[in-house]
């Protein structure tokens, strides 16, 4: 089955990892927590548009590929009826600079079920790829950049304030919502 037919099927389920989980932009009919296999959530895409500039730029997360790792989220059901504006509102969203690929990939809820949902992975050719930077790096980044959808530290808290509701750990999110409160507050 192609992309574009696959996307056309109902219901649309989208794949919620980072700032989808606490801001999705579009009507959803239900949430459901959800692994995704062979990527990892990870702070390796400058932002240039919506967390920072091209001048300073922010880093967002992204669904790297790994093989070994999987990567907890929600899948998102849009609410029916919906699905056309929902696929156009998430390409204008997320397709801003072409940083992300779109793709249907498999997610499995907890009961077992699977389901096709999209998802927007990381270009690793594209110039915003921004992979292996340390934490110390990233912390450094995320506290001083600022794009047009605000603050990076905000970006960075929101996603881990609702990882941790969701009861996903990730310790890596952890250290750099510390480490740039620390940061923010020496610059105050």
């Amino acid at each position: 089955m192609t992309e574009k037919k696959a996307l056309e099927q109902r219901p649309l389920w989208v794949f919620g990892y980072a700032s989808l989980l606490w801001n999705p932009g579009f009507p959803v009919a239900e949430a459901r927590p959800a692994t995704m296999a062979g990527f990892h959530r990870s702070f390796c895409m400058h932002s240039i548009h919506h967390r920072g500039t091209e001048e300073a730029p922010g880093l967002v997360l992204a669904l790297d590929a790994d093989d070994n790792a999987q990567c907890r989220g929600l899948a998102l059901r849009a609410k029916e009826g919906t699905e056309a504006e929902t696929l156009a509102y998430l390409r204008e969203r997320e397709l801003i600079s072409s940083a992300y690929l779109e793709r249907l990939l498999p997610v499995r809820f907890d009961t077992g079920e699977e389901v096709l949902a999209l998802a927007y992975i990381i270009d690793p050719d594209h110039v915003q790829y921004a992979a292996h930077l340390s934490l110390e790096d990233q912390a450094q980044i995320i506290a001083r950049a600022h794009g047009g959808r605000g603050p990076n530290c905000e970006y960075l808290w929101n996603t881990a304030d609702h990882l941790a509701e969701m009861g996903v750990p990730d310790a890596d999110l952890a250290w750099l919502s510390d480490r740039v409160r620390a940061l923010r507050a020496a610059q105050a």
